[in-house]
């Protein structure tokens, strides 16, 4: 059955297709959820909100976007709230006066490994991490992390760039052990 189909008929409240989709969806949607949790017990609670959200609200969705992306933004946006809600420490800054660089090539050594960059992008500060993730692991662009994260294109632009920095920082200290 065709994800639209799936989708009219989730929008008649039909349960067996909202299970379908559930069914579709739900694995990938928990590792969307366990890259920013890393906890399966939390990563699984937004994700049942998630879904609980998007099946009440699948009337505003417009097939502009495929139903994942959709459903997608819903599960970031709602591992960044559950993360918010468990205040955690954020530092404030102001951006406003900050000058946006042109974003150069990014590349990795071939002798560091995709689970070491993971756990760089870890150990960076929660303001630059979301932003790294979103852009480099998610494939999100700045306005859709401006939106997703309530900051300006221009803050998003520079949290990436200093972001980055500290990630090239970080990795080259593993490369060259100092």
């Amino acid at each position: 059955m065709f994800h639209i189909e799936l989708v009219e008929k989730c929008k008649a409240n039909d349960r067996q297709a909202q299970l379908k989709l559930y069914r579709q969806y739900c694995d990938g949607m928990f590792g969307v959820a366990m890259r920013f949790l890393k906890n399966a017990d939390d990563a699984e609670d937004v994700l049942q909100e998630s879904f609980i959200k998007a099946f009440q609200r699948i009337h505003q969705f417009k097939g502009e976007v495929t139903f994942g992306a959709w459903l997608k933004r819903i599960v970031v946006n709602g591992s960044i709230d559950f993360l918010k809600s468990k205040h955690q420490r954020t530092e404030e800054l102001d951006e406003n006066y900050l000058h946006v660089a042109e974003e150069d090539d990014w590349s990795v050594e071939e002798s560091i490994s995709l689970e070491q960059v993971k756990a760089a992008i870890e150990e960076l500060p929660g303001k630059y991490r979301y932003v790294v993730q979103l852009f480099l692991v998610e494939g999100y662009d700045h306005s859709e992390i401006s939106q997703i994260l309530g900051i300006s294109d221009t803050a998003s632009r520079t949290r990436l760039l200093r972001g980055k920095a500290q990630l090239k920082e970080k990795l080259k200290d593993l490369v060259y052990g100092t």
